[in-house]
């Protein structure tokens, strides 16, 4: 069978390889540059505590020791602290990292996996589709042809695969404008993120009231400052000027001693490719949609993107195609991205000074803090991971399905979980090989060997049960899991998400389940033991 082609080897691109790989799919990424990324310290990302632990699962490295993860959060005012909040030390927390820093880590672990391919200096000039797989061609000092089973457009805003495909990329220019200052000094906190909207000090230029700061690693910071709408250059000699005047108002007093890292304007567009597959050729990241205000990071949703279409791509690549769950990356991604920009359109003229906000969230001023503080932190329609309640893959009317405190298609709890080895893991780092996971809430179990609890209670039909299912899955058992009562069982997609919880132990209801999240029917043999359908 042939590799999967990647196209782009920025942060998307190559997340996607190392997740087809360790699915033991092989892969060839195209990448139109040299095989590294410069340093930029202004460009950075803020991480969810979801995508953060993807790019850990896959380069094997904890982001902590590359970049901060934040200690709390500060919403101010004017002079006044709206709100703050202090993450403690076991709590997931926003990750803020450079983005040169991801990328070298992901180009360190695929160096090391023998089944991605990096082909440098590769500039993709056309693609063509056939019904048994894909061909592109290549310029450049290495320009030659590339059989591939699938190709995947990860090639960023200016995408040369979207456009091959003559795939239309609808929406708004520059519907935010920041100026951008990466720079090293010492500042009133330590690794607190700070939001600070309509500041007492007087400013000039082409600035509007509204500055972020957020911590980089050795004493660094990055600041944007929301600049108001239009075109309004925005000089060298204005920048330092409005650094000096914002850490001086931090500081109450002379701005302290900085060393200026870093700068730019960093330019947030709002658009969405009407078509995210097209046969065998698929966009994800930049190339597919673009999104980053409100602290909604694009890469966030790129990452996830990845995450989606890696387990899809690999059950087509070793079991042959089902086209129901491949056009479920389309359905559940976009619908989950589209989401998150009509939402962040909506706010949009509250933050801007206008009234917007007011129909979302009535009241005062302090509510539309509330609001961005959500996006900036992860959470709410502006920045929670999307729930795919609406998915094609969604069972339906499942016998003994009960509520838990995640929703249907919603990314599950990370707890504590027994592996079948009987060692204790995150739920997390059991994500992304490819296989479903069966999670048994079972009280008092930890305490207890292995020994004496496998063969005991339910756990022989619940083991049979998941050996029949219709695709290789894993059983789990957790002590406790927010909302479900003992002895529940829960199906977990192998990208996180939750695909539904039961009361006991359903084998019919199970297979059915199992069998929808794959895309319905599978080939007779394909992960199912003889005798059972």
């Amino acid at each position: 069978m042939d590799p999967v082609i990647i196209v782009g080897a920025g942060p998307v691109g190559l997340t996607l390889a190392l997740a087809l790989a360790r699915q033991e799919v092989p892969t060839v990424v195209l990448d139109e540059g040299p095989g590294k990324e410069e340093p930029r310290p202004a460009r950075t990302a803020v991480l969810r505590p979801d995508t953060a632990a993807l790019l850990e699962r896959l380069t094997g490295t904890a982001l902590d020791h590359h970049g901060v993860r934040w200690t709390g959060w500060r919403a101010m005012r004017r002079r006044q602290v709206v709100s703050e909040i202090a993450f403690a030390p076991d709590e997931p927390a926003p990750v803020h990292i450079a983005q040169h820093a991801i990328s070298g880590l992901l180009r360190a672990a695929a160096a090391d996996q023998p089944l991605v391919e990096i082909a440098a200096d590769s500039r993709l000039d056309s693609i063509e589709q056939e019904p048994s797989g894909v061909t592109a061609h290549t310029r450049g000092p290495n320009g030659t042809y590339w059989r591939g089973s699938y190709l995947v457009g990860c090639d960023g805003t200016r995408s040369t695969v979207r456009k091959l495909q003559d795939i239309r990329f609808p929406g708004r220019t520059a519907v935010e404008r920041h100026a951008v200052a990466a720079l090293r000094t010492e500042l009133p906190w330590t690794d607190q993120a700070l939001l600070h909207r309509m500041p007492p000090w007087r400013s000039s230029g082409p600035f509007a009231g509204e500055v972020t700061a957020r911590p980089l690693p050795d004493g660094a910071w990055r600041l944007d400052w929301l600049l108001p709408p239009g075109k309004d250059l925005v000089t060298p000699e204005l920048l330092v000027a409005r650094i000096r005047e914002t850490l001086a108002g931090w500081t109450d007093g002379s701005a302290p001693a900085y060393d200026l890292l870093d700068t730019g304007v960093h330019t947030v567009h709002h658009r969405l490719a009407r078509r995210w597959r097209d046969g065998r050729v698929f966009l994800a990241g930049d190339a597919a949609h673009l999104l980053g205000a409100l602290g909604t990071q694009g890469l966030d949703e790129g990452l996830r993107d990845a995450d989606n279409l890696a387990w899809k791509l690999a059950s087509a690549w070793h079991h042959g195609p089902h086209e129901a769950l491949l056009d479920s990356y389309q359905a559940e991604r976009r619908a989950v991205v589209a989401a998150r920009l009509r939402a962040t359109d909506q706010a949009l003229p509250g933050r801007r000074g206008g009234g917007g906000l007011r129909h979302i969230v009535p009241g005062t001023a302090r509510g539309h803090d509330a609001l961005l503080t959500d996006g900036h932190l992860g959470r709410g329609a502006l920045g929670a991971p999307g729930a795919y309640t609406a998915s094609p893959l969604a069972p339906r009317h499942l016998e003994g399905e009960i509520p838990v405190d995640t929703p249907r298609g919603a990314p599950v709890s990370d707890v504590r979980v027994t592996a079948e080895d009987g060692s204790f893991v995150r739920l997390r780092d059991r994500l992304g090989r490819g296989t479903l996971l069966v999670l048994l809430i079972a009280p008092g179990t930890g305490v207890w060997d292995r020994k004496h609890w496998v063969s005991a209670g339910v756990m022989p039909r619940l083991a049979a049960a998941v050996t029949a299912l219709p695709h290789p899955a894993e059983l789990l058992v957790a002590e406790s899991y927010p909302g479900a009562p003992a002895h529940s069982v829960l199906l977990v997609r192998p990208d996180g998400h939750l695909v539904t919880a039961l009361t006991g132990v359903r084998p019919a209801a199970l297979y059915a389940a199992a069998e929808a999240t794959v895309g319905g029917a599978v080939e007779e043999g394909v992960g199912v033991e003889a005798g059972v359908r």
